[in-house]
């Protein structure tokens, strides 16, 4: 096969491949989220990766079909977790965790009281998983220094996260209302968990969800 990143074959799986492998694609994406962390977006190649995986890289091209793809699908598979957090909006959430969001948002839509101390809670528990972790650092990290990669991350969080939930509170500009949420949520993991700075790094998780978390429902529900 010629070329760093030569298109997929079109006409079956690649000869030889481990294509039909049940694993063969999460061996792809664990080996992309860890070229993507150590060598950055527009350094990392789908040559190095298929070699990190240990496949040809037609197989790469089989399974995502370009490095974007895979970048997103590598994505998708970290944020993972996080595609639950809509589910705080569900009937009866609303009861969960009212304290710093305690009677805030009344009449913004179904499980809007206490969304945010809900949504900060959750987004901290990820963080303070040491595997999960290990690779929205990674991500992250990709995300600061390349443009392409930034934009990404961008969309797939306003788009996955928390545009779905902003479109739910009945509120207006539940998009202007997502973003803002996630400036404030990635600020923070990138100050506390990437930078370090003290004594942020180390405060206690319920201690930033009484401070933050009025913020993140202001921003959700206007109240």
């Amino acid at each position: 096969m010629s070329g760093e990143d030569a298109p997929p074959r079109r006409r079956g799986r690649p000869a030889g491949s481990r294509a039909g492998a049940p694993q063969t694609r999460e061996v792809i994406l664990a080996a992309a989220r860890a070229e993507f962390a150590a060598q950055g977006y527009a350094k990392a190649s789908i040559r190095g990766i298929a070699r990190a995986a240990g496949v040809d890289p037609a197989l790469v091209h089989h399974h995502f079909g370009s490095k974007e793809k895979l970048f997103g699908a590598a994505l998708e598979l970290t944020f993972a977790p996080a595609l639950v957090l809509p589910d705080l909006l569900a009937e009866g959430a609303a009861g969960a965790g009212a304290g710093a969001g305690a009677g805030a948002g009344a009449g913004a839509g179904a499980g809007a009281e206490g969304v945010g101390e809900r949504l900060l809670r959750s987004f901290l528990g990820l963080w303070e998983a040491p595997e999960v972790r290990e690779r929205l650092i990674a991500v992250l990290r990709s995300a600061l220094t390349e443009e392409q990669a930034a934009a990404m991350l961008r969309d797939f969080l306003a788009r996955e996260l928390l545009t779905r939930i902003a479109s739910r509170l009945d509120v207006p500009d539940p998009q202007l209302r997502a973003e803002l949420a996630a400036s404030q949520m990635v600020g923070l993991a990138i100050v506390r968990y990437v930078v370090q700075v003290e004594p942020l790094a180390s405060a206690d998780p319920e201690e930033l969800v009484a401070l933050v978390a009025p913020t993140l429902q202001r921003y959700l529900t206007g109240r």
